[in-house]
């Protein structure tokens, strides 16, 4: 059975692949066509090009002036006889033109042709042209009131505003608070010196001040810095082209002389207290007589003592006590006397009113304020292992965390724990002389061996490490590797002043030696401005 294509028809399916071509009538309307388009176009051209016929004609105007070159002359005749050809070719093709109209581009042709004369004109005779004006008048405004103002403003004088330091502040969170950012920071914090690491251990309560200026962007400029270190002197960082200049200004203070005496009735801390000294000038006048009184040891109720000071006043203010200027104490019938001297190179030192000094190599006592719970013994129990065991030292009781001073200018020859002493320092003075001090609780911070030390120098604190069975401090002072008694061996003695300085010392030490014979010895203070 022969199968059929149901959808197409047999007729149809032979179409579908013939390829017919056009009948030739159908293709003669092409032509007729191409050539309509082709005449619309041009047409069309035509009217734009003459539909804006003043501004053609103002741009073609032949211009006439006095002094110009024929060459000027033809080239203007020529484009003019352009513009009559192209006018013929609208008005052939167009409409006719209103009267009126070009009548109105005439005029404005007439003074189109006078601009473009003065133009031309000025050229000709090498005149300075707007534009030229133009460029003067920016170079003018360039240096216009408002960049001047901004320039004023950034060399004006500085604006200050201070902080105070809180609990936890550093760099980074003050300056923030004065409007300064990271940048001001690190340039700051990069100032080199040991003045400048005051910056770097703020102290709640202090004030740092902040000088700026206001620059062109309307942003602060850190130009000074400020911060006070204590009543009397003040830290300065100045801005330079090379960062940051330290100083530190010191005002000067207002000194006035006091003179206070008393007598010992309980101890030297209470009846000094009762004469009107501060803690720190009776520690510094045991300092001074340490050398021949053993306050722990030979101070006796009936002791008397007189002292000259200054007192520091910071307008209008006390701010300080001074330096003692010169001192008097009486101990079991022996009189001392000291009277301060400094030198040109700012040395000051005590002396006797003969120039000998005060000052010996050692002195009595490490602890000034103490008790002696144990004495040199060669032959003592110890209290702790219940043997017999020489004790070749001195034992000052004190609380525990008390000052240990050195007893004399030498070089830490070991620091740590050592047997029963606990922990222990020991100092060489000189190659004969050795000071051992033990059972610190701690030691001044940063010391180490090899570290010079100065005569009354912390060098650590009083506890009960090691076998001890109270807070006290065990002093050994050995001469050759021997052991003395601390309280009764021979110190060597200081040198004098010298000769040069002997005339000025005893110019200065006349009249503090008169006042002192002037004072008497109340139990309450006396004082003398």
């Amino acid at each position: 059975m022969k199968k059929r294509n149901r959808l197409l028809s047999s007729s149809q399916q032979s179409k579908l692949f013939k390829s017919e071509t056009l009948s030739p009538h159908k293709n003669r309307h092409i032509p007729i066509l191409s050539l309509l388009a082709l005449t619309g176009i041009f047409i069309t051209g035509i009217v734009l090009a003459t539909s804006e016929p003043s501004s053609t004609t103002s741009q073609t105007q032949a211009v006439t002036l006095p002094n110009m070159p024929t060459e000027s002359e033809s080239s203007a005749s020529a484009t003019q006889s352009v513009i009559p050809l192209s006018v013929q070719s609208v008005e052939t093709e167009t409409t006719s033109i209103d009267t009126a109209i070009i009548e109105e581009a005439e005029t404005e042709q007439k003074d189109i042709t006078l601009d473009e004369s003065s133009e031309i004109e000025r050229l000709h005779l090498s005149q300075p042209t707007p534009v030229v004006e133009t460029e003067v008048s920016s170079i003018i405004d360039a240096t216009s009131p408002q960049d001047v103002t901004a320039n004023d403003a950034s060399n004006g004088e500085m604006s200050w505003q201070e902080v105070e330091v809180k609990s936890g502040d550093n760099l980074s969170l003050i300056f923030p608070r004065a409007g300064l950012g990271a940048r001001d920071v690190y340039n700051v914090a990069q100032t080199a010196g040991e003045d400048a690491k005051a910056l770097l251990n703020l102290r709640p309560g202090q004030i740092v001040r902040f000088g700026t200026v206001t620059d062109s962007e309307q942003k602060l400029v850190l130009k000074q810095l400020q911060l006070q270190l204590n009543p009397m002197k003040t830290l300065t960082l100045t801005a330079t082209e090379q960062g940051f200049e330290t100083e530190v200004v010191e005002r000067e203070l207002d000194k006035q002389r006091q003179l206070v005496a008393g007598e010992i009735q309980s101890s030297l801390f209470v009846d000094g207290q009762k004469a009107g000294m501060s803690d720190r000038l009776i520690m510094e006048m045991a300092h001074i007589f340490g050398w021949d009184v053993d306050f722990a040891l030979d101070l006796r109720k009936g002791d008397s003592f007189k002292v000259i000071y200054n007192e520091n006043f910071l307008d209008g203010e006390k701010v300080a006590d001074g330096e003692i200027l010169a001192a008097e104490f009486t101990n079991r019938g022996n009189t001392f006397r000291a009277i301060r001297f400094t030198d040109s190179n700012g040395e000051s030192r005590f002396y006797t009113p003969n120039g000998d000094s005060m000052r010996k190599a050692f002195t009595r006592t490490p602890v000034p304020i103490s008790r002696i719970s144990s004495g040199f013994n060669p032959n003592r129990k110890h209290p702790v292992l219940q043997t017999n065991r020489p004790h070749r030292g001195v034992d000052y009781a004190a609380p525990t965390g008390t000052p240990i001073l050195a007893t004399g200018d030498g070089k830490v020859d070991f620091v740590g724990t050592k047997g029963g002493y606990g922990r222990t320092v020991v100092l060489s003075h000189g190659g004969r002389y050795t000071t051992l001090f033990a059972h610190m609780s701690s030691y001044k911070k940063g010391i180490r061996v090899g570290q010079r030390v100065r005569q009354g120098e912390v060098i650590g604190y009083i506890g009960m490490s090691g076998l001890a069975t109270g807070p006290h401090l065990h002093y050994e002072f050995r001469v050759d590797g021997v052991h003395k008694n601390p309280l009764t061996v021979t110190l060597p003695k200081a040198e004098p002043i010298p000769s040069q300085y002997l005339a000025q010392f005893k110019t200065t030490a006349q009249p503090l030696i008169a006042s002192l014979d002037n004072i008497q010895v109340p139990t309450l203070a006396l004082r003398q401005d």
